[in-house]
């Protein structure tokens, strides 16, 4: 008899009934209530709250730059969590504009979001992956933020696998590392009322690539001041991407397939603006599995009277993040929301 180490897993995937799967025959409005509910309770959120502090920021830095000025400041998000943030601000007249989030995915650290190169191989990727200081040439005041287990925040205990460590470590205390991020990402929009007079915060987007373009989905969700979201190579349904291959602990949610699926989630986004932007070449988060949870994307729009609000952007290339074509996306949403930059 051949043993397969694997097959009782892909067998499981492959049969398991979602409880909570998008249905146009239940009552759409209860199902959607109940989706929330569940979610909040998967990532933890409820845990994480338990230990929440108020918001105070210390600003650590002003550098006037070519075109903007970045400004470095750090708050505390729970007690003991302190979140080191970039905000660039546009140059010129100090007036309120919109505000786009970029995050980082497995990169060595969100300073490669503002251009500052401190490892090796920083300055290569820097051209493409300076996202922060891409969205402040566009008009926006942009905003990076150090994600948990990543680059300033990585854990010192397990150097092999910092992220995976801080992903495990957070599961035996209840909660995820998706839910503390989720978390860190709407304490940086309330610490942001500090500037003001620099961030229109009724008009806040939201984007990033891989882990960042994941996080950019889910705190979507989560938090509905976020207006628009725009993930790069990090939508794509569990069991063509995650519960596929070898991917990073931090992108599970123990439990959450028995549920949904990732496209089912896209009923706490809608009718916000949410255009999906992927690589034809994604061997992480492959093509076939974004169109299928696409599909299930429509469908929920659809229902709710706003197919026009979500699109599938579709680039020529891997796991890769596109700035021309992000750019032109977000730039499009961002005129047809009526936004001035």
């Amino acid at each position: 008899m051949e043993i397969n180490g694997d097959l009782c897993h892909e067998l499981l995937i492959k049969n398991r009934k979602r409880k909570l799967a998008f249905n146009l025959d239940n009552d759409y409005i209860k199902w959607k209530v109940e989706v929330r509910k569940k979610f909040i309770e998967l990532v933890g959120i409820e845990n994480i709250k338990e230990n929440a502090c108020p918001i105070k920021v210390e600003i650590e830095e002003e550098v006037d730059l070519d075109g903007y000025k970045r400004i470095r400041f750090v708050f505390e998000s729970e007690v003991g969590s302190f979140v080191p943030c970039y905000l660039l601000v546009p140059s010129g007249e100090v007036k309120k504009r919109p505000v786009a989030i970029t995050l980082q995915g497995h990169s060595t650290g969100f300073h490669n979001s503002v251009g500052i190169a401190k490892f090796e191989g920083d300055e290569a990727y820097i051209e493409r992956g300076n996202f922060a200081v891409q969205a402040v040439k566009q008009g926006f005041v942009a905003l990076a933020i150090e994600q948990r287990g990543m680059g300033e925040r990585k854990t010192n205990v397990n150097k092999l696998d910092p992220c995976g460590y801080h992903s495990i470590m957070a599961m035996e205390l209840g909660r995820t590392v998706i839910g503390e991020r989720i978390w860190d990402v709407s304490r940086a929009i309330d610490a942001l009322s500090c500037f003001d007079k620099y961030c229109d915060l009724d008009k806040i987007l939201i984007t990033g690539n891989s882990g960042g373009g994941t996080l950019s989905f889910y705190a979507t969700c989560l938090d509905e001041r976020i207006k628009l979201a725009v993930p790069s190579c990090g939508f794509c349904s569990f069991e063509s991407s995650i519960m596929a291959m070898g991917h990073c602990a931090c992108n599970f949610i123990p439990n959450i397939l028995k549920y949904f699926e990732m496209g089912d989630l896209t009923c706490l986004v809608a009718d916000r603006p949410l255009a999906i932007v992927t690589g034809s070449k994604d061997v992480w988060f492959p093509l076939d599995g974004v169109e299928k949870s696409f599909q299930t994307v429509k469908a929920i729009y659809e229902k709710e009277d706003a197919l026009d609000k979500c699109r599938l952007v579709i680039t020529d290339m891997g796991h890769w993040w596109c700035k021309d074509v992000i750019w032109k996306t977000i730039n499009e949403e961002v005129n047809k929301l009526g936004w001035e930059v």
